[in-house]
């Protein structure tokens, strides 16, 4: 049974379209892992603002990036995503390259704190403002665990409601086989569109 890596797929569809000087997003930072790719992707010039609500996850992206000569390159913000909106400055809206979401919990952290079905919609709401056109917003969503199978659920129903002269959406499962397995949600806005 093959199984593919979402995490990897998720930074090969951002890889083509982040550049340096660019602005990115890491919605939920977790262990720093798409936070780290994304600096090195938009580093020496560019920006990547991380939002995580445990300060577990600051602390240890904090810790990550400080090998890098990267670090200036990025702002951790100790809040929740739903607060883009408001904690992004109003010049970078609508000129983000690159916002990436990796739902669920902190693993290896506390399985109690989980991303919840109606922070994650509205978070995904502001995150269609703040993306430039041609940017891309890439969603991992984890059935099978409590709060899971609804929230995939819901992140499906949302990427079939957005309008498709805007937006294209790919999912990419990370094994057919099984209805539980994660997957990645692709969302490209299109050069034309405007909000």
């Amino acid at each position: 049974m093959q199984h593919i890596s979402l995490v990897n797929s998720a930074h090969n569809f951002i890889k083509n379209i982040l550049h340096p000087g660019d602005i990115a997003i890491d919605a939920t930072i977790g262990n720093g892992y798409d936070t780290a790719f994304l600096v090195e992707q938009v580093c020496p010039s560019g920006l990547v603002f991380g939002f995580d609500i445990q300060q577990v996850a600051i602390d240890s992206t904090k810790e990550k990036l400080k090998q890098t000569n990267c670090s200036n390159c990025l702002q951790l913000l100790h809040a929740s995503h739903t607060d883009m909106n408001n904690m992004i400055p109003t010049q970078h809206h609508g000129k983000i390259k690159a916002i990436m979401f990796n739902l669920g919990y902190l693993p290896g952290g506390d399985k109690t704190i989980i991303t919840y079905t109606d922070s994650t919609i509205s978070a995904l709401n502001n995150a269609c403002y703040l993306l430039s056109n041609d940017g891309v917003m890439t969603v991992i969503a984890y059935p099978g665990h409590p709060g899971g199978d609804e929230e995939t659920i819901q992140v499906k129903n949302w990427c079939n409601q957005l309008d498709i002269k805007k937006f294209n959406v790919n999912v990419v499962f990370s094994s057919l086989n099984k209805p539980s397995a994660p997957r990645l949600f692709v969302i490209h806005k299109h050069t034309n569109s405007n909000e």
